[in-house]
């Protein structure tokens, strides 16, 4: 016959037992609470490129020119401050950089950069492009957009390669 020894319910087990219990889930749930924040994606993000303005052909007008257009979205729930912060293409070229002045995107919020000129808002700001249709930024074929941080860290990116839609949904 084999005997089996009985296990004290947890009333009776030592202190010393249950203290290393408790301690081992503190450390279970700290290792589940402290994973890098990348795995949800990027706290602001590309979210949209719309890279064929409305209408043919591209006639370089400011209406033309706003009809390109990239979209950035605040994740979080608190306000982002993008100052310092870059928008380019996949050109090396620095007139396609667009550097944000002082603009804070709010918790949640979406803000939209088009090509041409216009009145910056909380919800729409302007590249300030002009000069007919060398001032297009977005190719209509195959671009990558790129967000980078006041320090130069990329923060997102997304490209396209098609000239079936007008538009790229990140």
């Amino acid at each position: 016959m084999i005997k089996f020894d009985r296990v004290p319910p947890p009333q009776e087990r030592p202190v010393r037992t249950r203290s290393l219990l408790a301690a081992a889930a503190v450390a279970v749930s700290v290792a589940a609470v402290s994973q890098p924040a990348h795995a949800a994606g990027p706290a602001v993000r590309i979210t949209k490129i719309y890279y064929d303005s409305p209408g043919s052909p591209d006639n370089g007008s400011n209406k033309s020119l706003n009809g390109e257009y990239i979209q950035i979205k605040n994740t979080t729930k608190k306000a982002v401050s993008l100052k310092g912060w870059t928008v380019r293409d996949d050109t090396k070229r620095s007139d396609h950089v667009y550097t944000f002045g002082r603009f804070t995107l709010g918790a949640g919020k979406t803000v939209t950069l088009r090509t041409g000129r216009g009145k910056n808002t909380s919800t729409t700001l302007y590249w300030g492009r002009s000069g007919g249709t060398l001032a297009y930024i977005w190719n209509q074929t195959k671009d990558k957009a790129f967000l980078r941080n006041a320090s130069g860290k990329l923060v997102d990116s997304c490209a396209y390669n098609s000239s079936r839609q007008d538009y790229k949904i990140c």
